[in-house]
């Protein structure tokens, strides 16, 4: 099976993957993708959220057999250790990581509301952000993402004059 991972297409080989098989186990045990977290299996805590086509969806569900023909992105595409994402930057300025389990979770559907919201309120970020922290650090993670738009707006601005997509 091919899928298209991080801007690069890569192959599964069929004796290792069900078209069934949740995305999350795709990416971490036959891509070694370690990044997206298991969290619930049933789709409630979002520890296992990538983006399929710029949209945020919980891997743990998603059969890998659904997401060929799409554009995955995992919290490995996000950044880069020498050239952190705006949101990492601002998650570590807003101390929001306390154990971290969910991370690459919310970073990832942080990153969806983004690219679709350059601007979002509280409201906006409370209905996109449904991933649960059990650490509670919800208000940082609000002001994390603010903080982040606000970096990202003038990159936005000349991707919206140019046409150009994020």
């Amino acid at each position: 099976m091919e899928l298209s991972i991080n801007g690069q297409i890569r192959q599964l080989p069929d004796e290792a993957v069900d078209p069934a098989m949740p995305l999350l186990w795709a990416l971490r045990d036959v891509l070694n993708l370690t990044g997206t977290k298991f969290g619930c299996g049933v789709a409630a805590c979002g520890a296992c959220t990538v983006m399929v086509d710029g949209h945020a969806v919980r891997s743990c569900v998603m059969p890998v057999g659904a997401v060929r023909g799409h554009a995955v992105r995992t919290i490995e595409s996000l950044g880069r250790p020498e050239q952190p994402h705006a949101l990492q930057r601002a998650w570590l300025a807003h101390q929001v990581p306390q154990c971290g389990y969910c991370q690459s979770g919310m970073l990832m559907a942080a990153a969806a509301l983004l690219a679709k919201n350059a601007e979002p309120n509280d409201a906006d970020i409370d209905a996109a952000i449904t991933n649960i922290c059990r650490c509670g650090t919800y208000p940082r993670i609000r002001e994390a993402i603010k903080t982040a738009a606000r970096e990202l707006q003038p990159l936005a601005a000349r991707r919206k004059a140019t046409g150009a997509k994020a």
